[in-house]
């Protein structure tokens, strides 16, 4: 997901080297379907193209928010991040073997409670977000700018629009002092949700 498509997301399509095709969502349109918030978010979907476990944010862990600390501990952060890749890959490798029957597969009901109820102001947002983008791309940034606000208002859980808002007014801004500081405004809360592996 980035709205500044192709430009934006070769860096670092490059530097993870896939052996399969990358497709840039320029307008969210998967984020908006699936609820994802931030990134990563990952979907298991089964051979019969069913919804297995929506939402997920895999391996990503919370360590990462002291960051812009005095002596954050970047050992202790990669740490937490492989032990929590191992956990997810063995999950991952565990319905890949027992399908439905795995535990880490969700049911339908699951996954129906999972999935956020249907949520006006979250599609208004939506439609804002696309908005906002169109009118970034046709050269108007100062009113793309003022419809991301009015989406991040009817969303304010989604971090996807307030990095790309950011990113598209300034490049590279979007891991500067505004995130920093939403950031650190959650408190107690979780930056990721659905973290059970």
């Amino acid at each position: 997901m980035d709205a500044g498509g192709g430009a934006d997301a070769a860096y670092w399509i490059r530097q993870a080297s896939p052996t399969h095709p990358s497709l840039i969502d320029r307008e969210h349109v998967v984020a908006t379907r699936y609820d994802w918030v931030n990134v990563p978010s990952i979907a298991w979907i089964d051979e019969e193209g069913q919804l297995v476990r929506p939402n997920d944010a895999g391996w990503a862990g919370e360590y990462f928010r002291g960051m812009m600390q005095p002596g954050f501990n970047m050992d202790a952060m990669r740490a937490e991040h492989d032990e929590r890749r191992q956990r997810y890959l063995a999950a991952v490798r565990d319905w890949v073997a027992h399908g439905a029957r795995s535990r880490h597969a969700l049911s339908p009901d699951q996954v129906r409670r999972r999935l956020p109820a249907v949520d006006p102001a979250r599609a208004r947002a939506a439609a804002l977000f696309r908005l906002g983008t169109a009118l970034h791309h046709r050269g108007r940034p100062e009113d793309a700018q003022r419809i991301f606000a009015a989406a991040r208002a009817l969303h304010p859980d989604s971090w996807n629009y307030l990095r790309q808002s950011l990113h598209l007014h300034a490049p590279g801004s979007s891991g500067g002092p505004s995130f920093w500081a939403a950031v650190d405004a959650l408190g107690e809360r979780r930056y990721y949700p659905n973290q059970e592996f």
